[in-house]
């Protein structure tokens, strides 16, 4: 019936009416709902949800050197860049390509935590802090559980395993592996 009505409509005005004039507008309101803009910002009045406190396993610490304190203890701390020797003499530093030192992660004052760049320090179980600093995307997937490794149970209580449990902390690319050739699969190889 209402096509009718159209195409009489069209008849009766000539070929100079098209089919937008013989169609009613469209309504104000619903026009002014979906492009005005609101008055008053669409910010949510709830607080971010805060991530739940991370459980990690205790750091891989080298045996008889942690704590620190127990050489650095009475020492005054040289800040000058250099080739470490006596103790630390086998740690080769190849993270950031020469950009870091020693004490731009380890606390200067306090030998038995790290330091953050804001010169805050923290234990060595809250390094994913630290790295988090420079390797922000790892550290996200790290905390949703795409990158590295953790135990527990998919929606309860989860143990995190610390970045230098799989990355040294001052060489931390992995070593290239050479690849296996592939399966040979059952039944081909006489079995």
């Amino acid at each position: 019936m209402k096509g009718r009505i159209i195409l009489t409509l069209l008849v009766t005005l000539g070929p100079a009416a098209t089919v937008s004039q013989a169609l009613p507008p469209p309504a104000p309101a619903a026009k002014e709902a979906v492009f005005d803009r609101p008055s008053k910002p669409m910010v949510s009045e709830k607080p971010l949800p805060t991530l739940p406190r991370i459980s990690v396993a205790p750091p891989a610490l080298t045996e008889g050197i942690f704590p620190c304190s127990d050489c650095h203890a009475e020492m005054t701390p040289n800040l000058k860049r250099r080739q470490l020797q006596d103790e630390h003499g086998g740690i080769s530093l190849r993270h950031a390509a020469g950009q870091l030192w020693c004490l731009d992660c380890h606390h200067p004052e306090d030998r038995d935590t790290l330091r953050l760049v804001t010169g805050e320090g923290i234990p060595f179980t809250e390094s994913f802090r630290l790295c988090g600093q420079c390797h922000g995307k790892q550290l996200r997937d790290w905390q949703i559980g795409i990158h590295g490794r953790r135990t527990g149970h998919w929606n309860g209580d989860k143990e995190y395993l610390l970045c230098t449990r799989c990355h040294n902390p001052h060489n931390p690319r992995f070593k290239a592996l050479t690849p296996l050739p592939p399966p040979e699969r059952p039944g081909r190889t006489g079995h």
